[in-house]
């Protein structure tokens, strides 16, 4: 078990949701693109935002793949 996921377990615990729920692999795909191309508070702000979203129904990897996709065509910054 890494540290990810002996503190996804204790978190999820504190929150109601199992750690089988969270598709971190994604989220730190999605995380890592927001920050090195958007910018970097964008990524825990996004993960948020997606958070809503698969909460009112979208498909996790569905939301990744879109925010992913938008991230990496984000204009380079000067």
């Amino acid at each position: 078990m890494t540290e990810l996921d002996a503190w996804l377990v204790v978190a999820g615990a504190e929150l109601g949701v199992s750690p089988d729920e969270v598709p971190s692999t994604e989220l730190l795909d999605v995380a890592r693109d927001v920050a090195h191309n958007v910018l970097r508070p964008g990524a825990p702000v996004t993960a948020y935002l997606m958070g809503l979203a698969v909460g009112r129904g979208a498909d996790p990897a569905e939301a990744a793949a879109k925010i992913r996709a938008l991230a990496l065509s984000w204009p380079e910054r000067a």
